[in-house]
């Protein structure tokens, strides 16, 4: 069985953001007022952020972009009394948004900040409407969103791979953050594959995972 996952080279990250709206647009992340976004109640499930290194004058930024890291032991899940996320067998922390009560404890819990919750219904004004994913769900108000990875793409892959009576191959299945990255900074795939292009990376010298110190073990 897969166990899915991504890498991403900061060395080759140039923040252009087409990853963030990328995501943006294959999941309906619905935009947020200028006046909500002051209260600190921007959804976005995946975002670029400043990393600084050195100290002034002499200071330096790299650019750090970080969707969910969908944990091996994710802190969301243990808190979560309804059983509305879960771990499954593939690696993906998905998410069931009709058992989802709002209490937001899953938000509390999660170290990297990656889970966003809908203050009010969402609204896709004019023709916005027409551009929404109709694979994808529009998340009502007072539930929980996060990246899933594009898991509705991989059941597209599957049946497409079944159809043509083979496997699933590498690259089959990518998220649409990483099927957009112009500098092909983002990789994804099975971490249980030795092969894979991702795995490999994942057992570079150079590689690190964001807070692993805390134990959740993030992909």
């Amino acid at each position: 069985m897969p166990r899915w996952g991504m890498v991403i080279d900061l060395a080759k990250c140039t923040a252009c953001q087409a990853c963030v709206v990328a995501c943006q647009t294959e999941n309906n992340v619905p935009c947020v007022p200028p006046e909500e976004a002051a209260r600190g109640r921007i959804i976005s499930w995946l975002s670029v952020l400043p990393q600084l290194e050195g100290e002034y004058p002499r200071l330096s930024m790299r650019p750090t972009p970080l969707p969910c890291v969908h944990c091996d032991s994710p802190p969301c899940i243990k808190v979560c009394p309804v059983k509305a996320t879960a771990l499954n067998p593939e690696g993906i922390v998905r998410q069931t948004y009709p058992r989802c009560i709002g209490c937001r404890y899953c938000t509390n819990a999660c170290p990297y900040t990656r889970r966003m919750f809908n203050w009010y219904k969402p609204e896709f004004p004019g023709e916005m409407t027409e551009a929404l994913n109709p694979d994808v769900s529009v998340r009502p108000k007072g539930v929980v969103e996060k990246c899933t990875l594009c898991h509705h793409r991989l059941q597209k892959a599957r049946d497409e791979a079944r159809a043509n009576n083979r496997e699933l191959a590498e690259g089959d299945y990518l998220p649409a953050c990483v099927e957009i990255c112009p500098a092909s900074a983002m990789f994804f795939g099975d971490l249980e594959d030795p092969n894979s292009t991702v795995a490999t990376l994942a057992r570079s010298r150079r590689a690190f995972r964001p807070l692993e110190e805390l134990g959740t073990h993030p992909k």
